[in-house]
């Protein structure tokens, strides 16, 4: 007899925005074609020019049904709305003492502009959910989270990296081989819940919820959802909206793939920002698979890359000075929104350990 399914109630999303937005354009990728080294090959010169270009792209046809990442969302919701504030006080994360998200972060962690802190509240889980208890509720889901974690992995994130791979002219395991499912490491699900704020705040902050960044992994997994605010920083130096694509994926590289490449892949500087006037009264929930190479690869550039052998190198770090990507995780995260940040133009910057972070307004 087959174990049922644990009830959830459902989380009911957003309408679409009838804002005309300017959107980026960004590919679409559709993972089913890299069953075949013939595929795969295509999809590479796609993931390559939208890697060095846009710095985006969606990906289609990634192995769950609509229905399945329905009930992702509807699970995402559930740490929030279904934990008292008390229980979530026993899950906390250790960010700055340990430079790890697992548990929860709360609302109102990270410093925005101008004395305005955030209204994002997220819980993250290990890629082993069995790393560190969890609240009550979510027990009963723990086999569906895990079995998402294990399919971003193997399913998706895998797939893409092979395509990197191949791109930079390497072997195909060459990057899957950094991201090993049962190695030590802080790849991970990250269940996501944004709260609408104050007109007053929305003013002090212009209207920015999360400041132009870079992730800290190498790549980052985001199922597309309805609610307008994610914006990219494209080439031309203009911040575009990300377009909802239903049952889509919305990847991007991070700062381990930027230096791993040797600057060929950027780093995606990207933003949150307030919904267009429609969907301001709504929470966006968000779901994510947060990839980072194992915690003890050195974020060295693939310099036996024929591919960089021929356009050169960009590194991140001191040739002598390259961290792990423990080293590089823990100290970004710890130090992210708590810094105190330095003005250069209209961009923050902050040192953290041989690596400059840069923040867009």
């Amino acid at each position: 007899m087959s174990t049922p399914i644990p009830r959830v109630p459902p989380y009911i999303p957003a309408p679409l925005t009838n804002v005309n937005l300017e959107y980026a354009d960004l590919p679409i990728i559709d993972l089913s074609k890299a069953k075949t080294a013939e595929g795969r090959k295509l999809l590479a010169k796609k993931v390559v020019d939208a890697m060095t270009n846009q710095g985006f792209f969606y990906v289609i046809n990634h192995g769950y049904t609509s229905e399945q990442t329905k009930r992702m969302f509807d699970i995402a919701n559930v740490p929030f709305e279904h934990v008292s504030e008390s229980e979530k006080q026993d899950y906390l994360a250790a960010i700055k003492a340990n430079g790890s998200f697992q548990g929860y972060k709360p609302r109102e962690y990270f410093h925005i502009d101008n004395g305005v802190r955030d209204q994002v509240e997220h819980y993250s889980i290990n890629r082993d959910v069995t790393k560190r208890e969890h609240p009550q509720i979510l027990r009963p889901l723990l086999p569906e989270i895990e079995a998402f974690a294990k399919h971003n992995h193997f399913n998706v994130l895998h797939p893409i990296l092979r395509l990197l791979a191949l791109g930079l002219e390497l072997p195909e395991e060459t990057f899957v081989e950094m991201h090993r499912f049962e190695a030590v490491g802080e790849s991970y699900v990250r269940l996501v819940k944004y709260y609408p704020r104050s007109a007053d705040d929305e003013e002090k902050s212009k209207n920015v919820w999360l400041k132009g960044h870079t992730d800290v992994g190498t790549i980052t997994l985001l199922y597309s959802q309805p609610v307008s605010a994610l914006q990219v920083l494209t080439s031309d130096g203009r911040w575009k909206w990300v377009k909802h694509i239903d049952n889509a994926m919305v990847v991007n590289a991070g700062d381990g793939m930027e230096s791993l490449s040797g600057g060929h892949y950027r780093a995606t500087i990207h933003r949150v920002v307030q919904p267009p006037r429609d969907q301001q009264g709504y929470p966006r929930v968000g779901l994510f698979y947060f990839a980072m190479a194992d915690d003890n690869v050195r974020l060295e550039p693939v310099s036996q890359s024929p591919v960089l052998q021929r356009v050169g190198i960009k590194r991140r770090f001191d040739e002598d000075k390259t961290p792990t990507m423990e080293e590089w995780r823990k100290a970004r995260t710890a130090a992210y929104g708590q810094t105190v940040l330095q003005k250069v133009g209209k961009i923050e910057e902050e040192r953290i350990g041989n690596g400059i972070i840069r923040h867009y307004n």
